[in-house]
């Protein structure tokens, strides 16, 4: 089986939730023709470079897929008619990097900047 990376760019007027369903259709799709899904990154609500069919916004997610090419054919179908998906793009890579992707990796470096921001401002006030 080969390696595959996708990014799915839904509609920015879902909830998270919603996003998170059309989600795990996609992905049983996949598991239901012996493909197995090794890494789910959801990046979230972010801003787009240009407006795309009137978003603004989209909901981003990863997936690593491990599986064969006829179920990312299958699953690339699918994506192409449900209207809710934006953009996608799925390549197929060597391996499966097992830490956090780039744009995760920023937001917990902001989260920890931020909360030692918030542990220093505690700590001078009590002072």
């Amino acid at each position: 089986m080969a390696l595959y990376e996708s990014v799915i760019i839904g509609r920015q007027d879902l909830t998270p939730s919603q996003f998170e369903t059309i989600i795990e259709k996609f992905i049983s799709v996949i598991e239901s023709l012996k493909g197995k899904i090794k890494k789910k990154e959801n990046w979230g609500l972010r801003s787009l470079a240009y407006k795309i069919n009137k978003n603004r916004k989209g909901h981003y997610i990863l997936l690593n897929i491990d599986g064969p090419p006829e179920a990312i054919v299958e699953y690339e179908r699918l994506m192409r008619l449900d209207e809710d998906i934006i953009r996608f793009l799925t390549v197929k890579i060597k391996f499966i990097d097992e830490k956090p992707s780039p744009l995760m990796t920023n937001k917990t470096e902001k989260n920890a900047a931020f909360s030692s921001i918030e542990d220093d401002k505690s700590k001078s006030n009590t002072q």
